[in-house]
């Protein structure tokens, strides 16, 4: 059945043209560009006509597309509905792997569930009910201390549904748990990026789980140089860079001009992904997803670090001639010839790479999510992720509503965003805790840890009154601004010894602080039990990050449990 942009079946369904155009009549205050995609909506699926009034779009993103429509009920009443437009390029596997989800965790417990789903060739559209609710960042500074304990205690009820079935979001943010405010409802949804547990209960993500392991390797991951002599390195352990070197060195060579391209696009992918905003319902947020992000380590090595000796420098330009050429299997081997593939690495726990280790492939591990909360063992390319993750974003936003600073973190790249996490939970634990998970960091300079209470109390400013009992005057910052230590400034990587000077000044320095003067809300009592609570969510070690069960029995909603 054929149609047109501006009037689809108008001669073999007159009734459906005449609502298409009575729809879009409505929605006169809409802009042009708007409207346009309402019409193409109704023309790749035309069986919304009949069903749906759409009256406005609400979100926009990489993934899909978010509108607000009302369905007219038997009753006579009108429901609103939120239907989500997934682009024509998804996977059909990870589709119908939502859909999975919505199914069958959805619809209680705080999680979204799903009405209706339309299909018209490539075309999806997912119906879900629709949740009003606020901006985070509009009412960060209004919530009560009460106010955030039952949003706390919500978002682990939605947490230990999904996890039950086996189900990892992997992008726990909060734009994606709704809250309304005056009804006290909420809403985890988009499990556009989930993933399944070996134990998952949900049989499609088994089918992704599966294909997502397809092609992971084990590597060594580059150093980043901060600057000023300071340096952050993840790489693997020594046995395993050992064995990668010595282990199929044809193999590798075979394929070092198809991975050589890969990484020379990997700059560009890089900057597209960190520039793509993507909005759930309305909130407009940069996202990033890519399961097998490569990145072109060695560019980046030459522009931010001295330490590299003539040999590397000379590898990374052999690598860039191979890749621009697209060499045969016979002429890459002959080309890496001269790269000692078979010996084993010798910069392991050092400040620099060598060129055994340049040679290698990048190292493939899930790293979907949102800057700012993704879980070191995300950062570090950790294999093996659990739904210890979404404890550490729910932590990230539990930290968040502490010390009523949103985004906490804000990173340009990975290393930055664990060096951030490191000025909190300072540098050796870090350390420690990856070596947990098979991963070693180096960093060439301590951090102490961070006391939680004292930051989230100075960042909130809870403690101020006693000192403007001493006639010192408020602070002028702006309110919702970053933490020191995260730059609300895109660039390039910061160095971790100029981060922890901002530290060191904002404790000593009112004028970086927020005074608020209003009723305290509850906040001049925050218990212990809070911290506590915060501290074991933000757990370096995912095996022993607190679950969402026991998230739930932990004291510090004992009266909500009541």
């Amino acid at each position: 059945m054929e149609t047109v942009l501006k009037s689809p079946c108008d001669e073999q369904h007159p009734q459906q043209a005449e609502d298409f155009h009575g729809n879009l009549e409505q929605n006169s205050k809409l802009s042009a560009g708007v409207k346009k995609d309402i019409e193409k909506l109704y023309e790749a699926v035309p069986q919304l006509v009949n069903v749906f009034k759409i009256k406005e779009k609400i979100g926009e993103g990489t993934f899909s597309s978010v509108y607000l429509a009302t369905a007219q009920l038997q009753t006579g009443y009108e429901e609103k509905m939120a239907l989500k437009h997934l682009i024509p390029t998804s996977h059909p596997l990870r589709i119908a792997a939502e859909l999975q989800c919505l199914t069958v965790a959805g619809g209680q417990d705080n999680v979204m569930g799903v009405k209706y789903c339309f299909r018209k060739n490539d075309h999806v559209v997912i119906v879900m009910p629709y949740l009003e609710h606020e901006s985070f960042l509009d009412i960060l500074n209004s919530l009560s201390f009460e106010e955030v304990r039952e949003y706390m205690f919500n978002l682990f009820k939605a947490l230990r549904r999904i996890h039950h079935f086996g189900i990892v979001h992997r992008d726990v943010k909060p734009s994606n748990f709704l809250y309304n405010r005056q009804l006290k409802k909420y809403a985890l949804v988009d499990f556009g990026l989930a993933q399944g547990t070996p134990d998952t209960k949900i049989e499609l993500l088994k089918t992704a789980r599966s294909e997502d392991q397809q092609g992971s390797c084990l590597q060594t991951n580059p150093i980043v140089a901060l600057g000023n002599g300071v340096s952050v390195s993840v790489t693997a352990p020594k046995q395993i860079a050992q064995q990668s070197a010595s282990k199929a060195a044809d193999r590798r060579s075979n394929s070092l001009s198809k991975v050589q391209m890969k990484r020379g696009r990997g700059g560009k992918e890089d900057s597209v992904h960190h520039s793509i905003q993507r909005s759930v319902f309305g909130e407009r947020n940069f996202n990033v997803y890519s399961s097998t992000y490569q990145e072109n380590s060695g560019t980046k090595l030459i522009k931010q670090s001295k330490m590299i000796d003539v040999s590397s420098r000379k590898l990374i330009t052999k690598k860039k001639i191979i890749s621009t050429k697209t060499l045969s299997n016979g002429a890459a081997r002959k080309a890496a010839g001269g790269c000692p593939l078979n010996l084993p690495c010798d910069c392991y726990a050092t400040d620099r790479v060598c060129s055994v280790c340049l040679s290698r492939r990048q190292q493939v591990a899930p790293r979907a999510g949102t800057p700012g909360f993704r879980a070191p063992e995300v950062l570090t390319k950790c294999p093996t992720q659990t739904t210890a993750i979404d404890m550490w974003s729910a932590g990230i936003i539990f930290l968040s509503l502490l010390s009523g600073r949103y985004p906490f973190f804000k990173a340009s790249d990975d290393l930055t965003a664990l060096a951030q996490i490191m000025t909190v939970r300072g540098s050796r634990e870090t350390i420690q805790a990856a070596r947990t998970f098979g991963k070693s960091v180096v960093c060439t300079q301590v951090v102490p840890t961070q006391n939680l209470r004292t930051l989230c109390e100075k960042l909130r400013e809870t403690n101020s009154s006693c000192k403007r009992s001493q006639g010192e005057r408020p602070s002028r910052s702006e309110n919702n601004t970053a933490l020191p230590v995260a730059a609300d400034k895109p660039c390039a990587p910061e160095t971790l010894g100029k981060q922890v000077q901002h530290l060191q000044s904002f404790r000593e320095d009112d004028g970086a602080l927020e005074v608020k003067s209003t009723d305290m809300k509850g906040w001049d009592q925050v218990p212990d039990e809070a911290y506590d609570l915060l501290d074991k969510l933000l757990d370096l070690n995912p095996a022993t990050r607190i679950t969402a069960k026991e998230a739930l029995l932990h004291p510090f909603f004992k009266d909500i449990r009541l």
